[in-house]
């Protein structure tokens, strides 16, 4: 789930419509067993088809629009990057009372990232930023620029100016809005002057996978796109801390600027989860709330 997009639509998502889809498009594969994935994603629902295959479908129409990207660019980054990510096999069309595109791609074997799942996190970290350096270096040409497709990632943070101001004054009195209006200030005024290159847009745990202890796998690259990567930061202070998120910094050939940058994507996406659920649904509040103390402390680190 990515805080600030849309909410899925009303749209029935199960094993049954999945079955109704793939026996009529995909005859060859209508023998295979399908099953939900354990944990199942906010912009597609996703379902084990056999063994060797996984199939998404978009859970909202502003998602439909992931699809075709993925197919066209997915393939072409793979050969240059470190670590696997998803293989598209087939697209399906919208059938059976299912409105839109939908996607069938090799399964990639691991467990989302967890504390408790990885041996070294000071690894994870590095290995994550030397992922993410080489995906920055990979030819951007005809890339896609930052849009509703990505969500804006790659774009100004300063795109979500109003909606983090507004944010910032709801929760007058629950955090320290002086210190998260410098944060933030301090974000959209360190203007990116790079030349755009590939951003993934959603690195997060639940898109890291895991084997034996080591990050195996980079999944889910709906929100990519060719622009500034400072929202691929996000994970320093949503994920890793102390010496794992000074290993991701180190290993990251990035300014101070575009850490900035990312602080405030991180800041972004934290306080309108807080804003939303402070009342109704206190896991989410609290993981809000940690993610502002650790973006805050790191601006005052780093001041």
């Amino acid at each position: 789930m990515s805080a600030g997009n849309p909410r899925p639509d009303e749209v029935s998502i199960d094993v049954a419509l999945v079955r109704r889809l793939i026996a009529a498009q995909f005859p060859q594969w209508a023998d295979l067993p399908i099953r939900p994935v354990e944990f199942d994603g906010w912009d597609n629902r996703t379902f084990r088809l056999g063994e060797a295959m996984s199939v998404r479908l978009p859970s909202a129409e502003g998602y439909v629009p992931q699809v075709e990207k993925e197919h066209r660019w997915l393939p072409r980054l793979a050969p240059h990057l470190p670590l696997p990510i998803p293989v598209p096999l087939a697209v399906g069309a919208p059938a059976s009372g299912y409105p839109w595109p939908w996607s069938i791609y090799r399964w990639l074997e691991g467990e989302i990232a967890t504390v408790g799942r990885i041996d070294g996190p000071c690894q994870f970290a590095t290995t994550l930023a030397h992922f993410l350096a080489v995906l920055q270096e990979t030819d951007p040409t005809d890339g896609p620029p930052p849009g509703p497709h990505s969500f804006f990632r790659g774009a100004p943070v300063a795109v979500y100016d109003a909606e983090t101001r507004n944010a910032i004054a709801a929760l007058s009195g629950n955090i320290d809005t002086d210190a998260a209006t410098v944060v933030w200030e301090t974000a959209i005024q360190a203007t990116w002057h790079g030349s755009p290159v590939w951003f993934h847009g959603d690195i997060a745990a639940g898109n890291l996978l895991v084997r034996d202890g080591r990050l195996s796998a980079v999944i889910d690259f709906g929100c990519s796109g060719v622009g500034d990567p400072a929202c691929d930061l996000t994970i320093a202070w949503t994920f890793l801390s102390g010496e794992s998120r000074e290993a991701f910094r180190a290993a990251l050939p990035l300014d101070d600027a575009t850490w900035a940058r990312g602080r405030g994507w991180a800041l972004w996406k934290a306080l309108i989860t807080l804003a939303e659920h402070i009342n109704s649904d206190p896991a989410q509040a609290g993981r809000a709330r940690y993610v502002i103390d650790q973006v805050l402390a790191d601006h005052q680190h780093t001041a």
